[in-house]
């Protein structure tokens, strides 16, 4: 059964093509794998039956709010003022298409990863590092790829490609070791939370890739970028919030809508686009956006951190938080978890 939402319930009157665009949802009782997998990439969101009411709810309700934030005219033109917006990395996207393959071997998935050395090597350093926490060190591609399996090594070849094509003009007030450090330690947060969940590898992929607005900011807007960090230690408030009022929208949003361009999951798209900002939307379940706002909360790092500069952080999440969502866990439980598997070594590029 499915779903096609266009935006009906929402208030706000669309007076362009943009509120056309329908919204997928798939509810679905069938359980053929093969027939699934096929569904599963033309749906915004699928549903398994039974399906709780609240649930089915909610999940309306953010596709819609999602869909408003990142097709609305104002981020629309914020995005207009755009350059070029960076095209999908050549090595995920290859991975991308064939680790869906059934036919495909570790030889070709570590072949097509050790194309780019750099990507290579630094694949096997993240391996190695306490993200994992191996009890061996792998020491070959082949040896990642057949231990993590090919979502974990496509993930994370995701983010080293982004790091590695860092745009040489970018802001100098963006740091950007601590930015990719912070990235991994919330991505290794939040792995930590959904091991052995079906969301395990869309909230690591969320993790690693929240803070990829500022990729295109320090490229495309680095005037306005620095002015919201003045702004920002000026009148001491969250690096984000001071993105909005200089520029229109946050680093989250632009990044979301980025994400959204290159086809990633939408649990993923709409976990970066609200990962500061999670209350504004309905949550009565645990999954990507849940975990990644308690991942942040966890780490020690605040919304100034890549910056060097002192700002409020975040409002943190609490327990209350964790019974809201219904999270698998209690906050002592959640910082245990992230306390024993956070990224703690070297993270230098």
């Amino acid at each position: 059964m499915g779903a096609r939402v266009g935006g009906q319930r929402s208030t706000r009157n669309r007076a362009d093509a943009e509120a056309a665009i329908p919204i997928r949802i798939v509810l679905s009782g069938y359980a053929d794998p093969p027939q699934t997998m096929r569904t599963v990439p033309l749906a915004h969101r699928y549903l398994n039956k039974p399906c709780e009411p609240q649930q089915l709810e909610d999940v309306i309700d953010r596709c819609v709010q999602l869909h408003d934030l990142l097709h609305g005219p104002r981020l629309r033109a914020i995005v207009g003022r755009i350059r070029k917006l960076p095209a999908i990395p050549r090595i995920y996207s290859a991975l991308r298409g064939i680790v869906n393959d059934e036919e495909v071997t570790v030889s070709e998935v570590a072949r097509l990863v050790g194309s780019d050395p750099a990507i290579a090597a630094r694949v096997l350093q993240i391996v190695n590092s306490a993200f994992f926490r191996l009890a061996r060190r792998i020491t070959k591609i082949e040896q990642a790829v057949s231990y993590l399996g090919f979502t974990v090594i496509r993930n994370i070849a995701m983010a080293v490609e982004i790091f590695s094509q860092w745009p040489s003009n970018a802001s100098g007030r963006l740091n950007q070791a601590k930015l990719q450090a912070h990235a991994r330690a919330v991505a290794a947060a939040a792995r930590a939370l959904t091991v052995k969940t079906p969301i395990a590898d869309d909230t690591m992929l969320a993790g690693l890739l929240h803070d990829i607005g500022y990729w295109v900011l320090a490229q495309e807007c680095s005037a306005e970028l620095s002015a919201s960090v003045e702004l920002a230690a000026a009148t001491a408030i969250p690096v984000h919030e001071a993105e909005s009022r200089v520029i229109g929208a946050s680093h989250a949003e632009i990044g979301a809508y980025l994400l959204g361009i290159w086809g990633l999951p939408y649990s993923v798209v709409e976990a970066v686009a609200h990962h500061h900002e999670p209350r504004r939307v309905s949550q009565s379940y645990f999954d990507v956006l849940a975990a990644l706002t308690i991942a942040q909360s966890i780490v020690p790092a605040d919304d100034g951190s890549a910056f060097d500069i002192a700002v409020p952080a975040d409002s943190r999440v609490d327990e209350s938080y964790l019974i809201s969502v219904k999270a698998p866990f209690d906050w002592s439980e959640a910082q245990r978890r992230v306390a024993d598997t956070t990224e703690s070594e070297d993270v230098s590029p």
